[in-house]
């Protein structure tokens, strides 16, 4: 992971960088690489990866929403924090589908909880499954994984690729990661990026293709999970 701010007050730079410390520290894992710019044009020339950032709106030359805007071109899986005083720039910044906008000044137990959610998302994004069949071990992304089906004693994992008879049994693919996967019915986990549409008794995944059942005392909590899962990824 590749942690980038771009902002030209130096106070915010240094409290990004110490928030973001912190919040490793806290989660007991080593910071990623941390890199910093002062204007849009040194981000924008910059080669390396861009997994994580945080821009500024106003900055001499560039802008931060043109710069937010052709860094989602290259790159729409880049997580781009909106860090701004002026709230004025929330619906430019919708447009290309920032993660979140923070405000100046920033409140730590806020950032600590968004950042939480900006790693989550990355791991979900960057995460390997393995799928142990009985011909071997298939290792696809995460994000290929539409739905974990039991179906009687045989659990089938539909993916992208094809569908994988899995050796393993349901309570093993509930350890799959919460922001991104849910268990609907006793007989399905489904991956809430690949939902089309639902309602109180089935849920409608892969553009119509496939669809899980889902029990009705688990509607509002599905609900809730499916839209707090949008959220975090617009």
């Amino acid at each position: 992971m590749r942690i980038l701010i771009c902002d030209d007050d130096a106070l915010i730079v240094e409290q990004l960088q110490k928030y973001i410390r912190n919040f490793f520290e806290k989660i007991g894992v080593k910071c990623p690489e941390l890199v910093c710019f002062s204007d849009g044009e040194s981000l924008l020339a910059d080669k390396g990866e861009k997994d994580i950032l945080f821009l500024d709106v106003e900055m001499p030359g560039m802008n931060g929403i043109y710069v937010g805007n052709e860094l989602k071109k290259r790159n729409d899986n880049i997580i781009i924090f909106i860090v701004t005083s002026y709230s004025e720039y929330l619906d430019e910044a919708m447009r290309f589908h920032v993660f979140r906008y923070l405000s100046k000044p920033l409140d730590k137990q806020r950032f600590f909880r968004n950042m939480k959610d900006a790693v989550d998302l990355y791991n979900t994004m960057t995460i390997k499954i393995p799928i142990e069949t009985k011909q071997g071990v298939h290792t696809l992304p995460a994000s290929s994984v539409i739905a974990v089906e039991a179906q009687g004693r045989k659990v089938v994992i539909h993916t992208t690729q094809r569908d994988f008879e899995s050796i393993r049994n349901m309570q093993y693919w509930l350890e799959l990661p919460k922001n991104c996967f849910f268990q609907t019915h006793r007989s399905f986990i489904i991956n809430f990026e690949h939902v089309t549409d639902f309602d109180r008794t089935l849920v409608h995944m892969a553009d119509e293709q496939f669809h899980a059942y889902l029990t009705k005392r688990k509607y509002s909590a599905f609900k809730e999970a499916y839209l707090l899962y949008l959220d975090s990824t617009r």
